[in-house]
């Protein structure tokens, strides 16, 4: 009798240890892929190859402010972007290949192309512009708060055209939250707010 009572003890204490050793590594496996680290959300943004994002654009000058609703689309070489905001534009899609760009109007089937185009140097509405940016320049910075980390292009006092640009990126997801574009006067000219966003 008294070896069975030993025998069930002994029987519940190795499940309850083995319940208890379980939901540790579960855990344990949960928050490592959770919680990455901040040198592989950085190297992650910094490698990024494509993306597929929905954004919040506001862009400030000196007559006025406009709010946009835009889609984007880059792979590889290939930049697309669909205006969805506000109406009296939405329909308008930019496209650049690396070479040729054209620019179609859905509601009014128009279409121009632009071959051999030397697109913009400087796109600040673009994620992996951003990208280039950041790795070819000399003034950029890096800063960790507690639920973030900042990328940010120190502006060239040398350049009067140059801008500030800070990327927020969540550390959690390990995706950007928003970007901010401030002018010489460190006034904010561009918010992007990056409402959803695939990276690959």
């Amino acid at each position: 009798m008294k070896g069975k009572k030993i025998m069930i003890i002994l029987s519940v204490g190795i499940i309850i240890l083995l319940i208890i050793f379980c939901t540790y590594n579960f855990i344990k496996k949960g928050n490592t892929s959770i919680n990455k680290s901040e040198e592989e959300i950085v190297d992650k943004i910094l490698n990024i190859k494509s993306y597929n994002a929905k954004l919040d654009i506001e862009i400030e000058t000196n007559k006025n402010k406009t709010k946009y609703v835009v889609k984007q689309n880059v792979e590889n070489n290939n930049s697309t972007q669909e205006v969805l905001e506000p109406s009296n534009i939405a329909g308008v899609i930019t496209k650049y290949d690396g070479t040729n760009l054209s620019i179609m109007n859905k509601k009014l089937e128009l279409e121009t192309v632009f071959k051999d185009y030397s697109y913009i140097a400087e796109n600040r509405l673009w994620l992996n512009e951003f990208v280039e940016e950041f790795k070819n320049s000399e003034n950029t910075k890096k800063t960790s708060t507690e639920n973030g980390i900042v990328l940010e292009i120190q502006r060239n006092k040398e350049n009067k055209y140059n801008a500030n640009k800070k990327l927020y990126i969540d550390k959690t997801t390990g995706k950007p939250k928003k970007m901010i574009v401030k002018d010489v006067n460190q006034k904010v000219i561009i918010y992007i707010l990056y409402t959803e966003i695939e990276i690959s």
